[in-house]
């Protein structure tokens, strides 16, 4: 599958700490380029740039700032200056962000910073001594308070082959869901959770089971109010990671819908792959591209349209890698 089929991809939008893309928006005049997302994510993705420093009227180059107090609750202050506080400041402009940014899909955030930082950002006491608790950068913060179901991930931790996987699912499903809410009817609502039935099944059965009791009982009139249950539900679900036991339960589920088309001998190949993949010998990648093989010739409607065979373009080779 082509990143044709994910025609409505130019539209997916990705807030971005500004430094991450190159621009030389640092407290010293640099810049922090991720080869990662200009370079796999770039095509599939429109980044919003964002550096909130900048955007609350701090120079380049400019004191660097550090939080200091209480890690709950810390400041914002200048490092060299402890009476340059841009605590209130990133705060409001964190808030007001989060709302005008409400068409994006996730948000990729520079590790560390005291504005930026997801979490473990260094907190510092008056005395100048790091606290031993951590904090979240106040920026940051706001944009997560303020859309807690949005997709979200620092720079450092997309290295990581499955936390990567994980956020660019995440991101291709919540710009799904907005689709989705743009023409709401309980058809459409049933149709989602229908191509995402395997995908939740891999993160999470539980939820698999609650999402699919809140559509059995869908109708005209409870489609909005089950939709406002079932996002949270959703996303929530996808955040928890599939591991290998878990995704080898959905391609036995998935094998049982080819089971009466296919001979012993393709059977007991595809069998082989994924005890392989179950055993860690072998990647995802390897029983989805066979499976994908026989579900073109042999697969029912259904089965086709699962999400959980092609959730983002194949060519960025996320699968290859878990």
């Amino acid at each position: 599958m082509h990143s044709s089929t994910f025609s409505s991809a130019t539209q997916i939008q990705v807030g971005i700490s500004a430094c991450l893309l190159g621009h030389n928006v640092r407290y010293n005049g640099g810049h922090k380029r991720s080869a990662f997302c200009l370079n796999q994510l770039s095509g599939i993705v429109n980044y919003v740039p964002i550096c909130p420093e900048v955007g609350i009227g701090m120079g380049i180059p400019r004191e660097p700032i550090r939080l200091i107090g209480d890690p709950s609750q810390p400041r914002a202050v200048g490092s060299v200056n402890p009476r340059l506080d841009v605590t209130e400041a990133l705060i409001e402009y964190g808030t007001k962000q989060a709302e005008q940014l409400r068409q994006l899909s996730g948000y990729i955030f520079m590790q560390k910073s005291p504005s930026c930082g997801m979490e473990r950002v260094k907190v510092y006491h008056a005395n100048g001594y790091p606290h031993r608790h951590s904090g979240t950068g106040l920026y940051a913060q706001q944009i997560m308070k303020h859309l807690p179901l949005l997709p979200v991930e620092e720079e450092g931790r997309l290295h990581d082959p499955i936390l990567r996987e994980n956020f660019i699912n995440r991101v291709m499903a919540y710009h799904n869901w907005q689709q989705l809410m743009l023409n709401l009817t309980p058809y459409t609502l049933i149709q989602f959770h229908t191509r995402y039935k395997y995908i939740v099944l891999a993160h999470s059965p539980a939820d698999y089971s609650r999402l699919g009791q809140l559509v059995a009982n869908i109708s005209a009139n409870n489609v909005t109010d089950t939709a406002h249950t079932y996002q949270p539900i959703f996303m929530t679900a996808l955040q928890q990671r599939a591991t290998r036991k878990t995704h080898t339960n959905v391609l036995m589920h998935i094998l049982g819908y080819l089971k009466h088309a296919l001979i012993q001998a393709e059977r007991s190949e595809i069998l082989h792959v994924i005890h392989q993949y179950r055993q860690g010998f072998l990647p995802l990648i390897v029983p989805i591209t066979l499976l994908k093989h026989f579900i073109k010739q042999h697969g029912n409607t259904f089965i086709q349209q699962q999400k959980y065979l092609s959730p983002y373009p194949d060519e960025l080779g996320l699968r290859n890698a878990i």
